[in-house]
């Protein structure tokens, strides 16, 4: 009917349109915090129906200042107890991180660089002669020198063991080998075992099976480096977190000083005490009067 509209929203003053409209920004916040993907900052629950007491009417329509400061504090507060409640869930997060996760990592990491320490040692001194660059390999209690002969076999030993449970086969550059059926994927696969396990995806190809075993052996280096600058990053970042986790919330004394004018307000304005519920006291139409009984009826 009409191309174009145009829509007013009229507030008076001194009266409770502003606190109204206050309650609505105020539950617009609200539901943006629960209608979003981010984590929120606080945990949310659902809000009660806010209504004016005949106090708050009567200090509105009064103009009074005070009440003013009020709303102004009212919000203030809620927001300072909003940051700190976001202060103390990141302040109890860096307390189990120093109590619990930074120092299992650290643990780990340990682990890690002496197990691929140690199996590093042993690959170097097993390492592959001849043209080949091929160390003999065990396979069944049979050690084979040729590489082609390793790799076939290999594939003739997978095919007899389709299991999912890892089932020990024969050794090679000083680490024991079991190979598995990897049902999921729906592939061979094989582990090195020294003081770590080192799982290799097996193929069809019987020599590029042999090349996938010596390149997982010859990332052992990295895995050591990776995993001491790993420790180091851990260590670093555990100090910091107990640096972190000893400063206090920075608007405390500001908070305190808000809740305590806010509280002295509420007293002023009587706003603490309950107003009483206006109650009728005229008895409706369809009442009777209680009869009296006369004393000297009364035998």
């Amino acid at each position: 009917m009409f191309p174009e509209v145009e829509v007013y929203r009229y507030v008076t003053e001194q009266t409770f349109d502003a606190y109204l409209f206050q309650l609505v920004e105020g539950k617009q916040k609200f539901i943006s915090q629960i209608m979003t993907s981010k984590s929120p900052v606080r945990s949310a629950e659902d809000v009660d129906e806010v209504a004016l007491s005949f106090a708050e009417v009567k200090m509105l329509a009064t103009g009074d200042e005070r009440f003013k400061e009020k709303m102004d504090l009212d919000m203030q507060v809620a927001k300072l107890k909003v940051l700190k409640q976001s202060y103390l869930s990141e302040h109890y997060d860096l307390e189990d991180r120093i109590l619990k996760h930074y120092p299992q990592d650290i643990k780990d990491y340990e682990e890690r660089i002496i197990g691929y320490g140690n199996d590093a040692k042993i690959a170097s001194q097993h390492k592959p002669q001849g043209e080949d660059k091929f160390c003999p390999m065990t396979l069944n209690g049979v050690t084979y020198k040729e590489k082609a002969d390793a790799g076939e076999m290999l594939l003739a030993i997978c095919k007899e063991n389709p299991m999912s449970q890892p089932i020990e086969i024969g050794s090679y550059r000083g680490f024991q080998m079991e190979v598995f059926y990897d049902t999921v994927n729906a592939h061979y696969c094989l582990n090195l075992c020294g003081m770590r396990k080192y799982k290799v995806d097996l193929g069809m190809d019987a020599l590029g099976n042999l090349t996938r075993i010596e390149n997982e052996i010859a990332k052992l280096p990295a895995r050591l480096e990776a995993a001491k600058t790993r420790k180091e990053e851990t260590i670093a970042q555990l100090e910091t977190a107990k640096e972190e986790v000893k400063k206090p919330f920075a608007f405390e004394n500001e908070l305190k000083e808000k809740t305590e004018r806010l509280n002295a307000l509420n007293i002023e304005l009587n706003l603490n005490e309950k107003d009483n519920a206006v109650i009728d006291d005229e008895p409706e139409q369809n009442d009777k009067p209680a009869e009296k009984k006369s004393e000297d009826r009364e035998r």
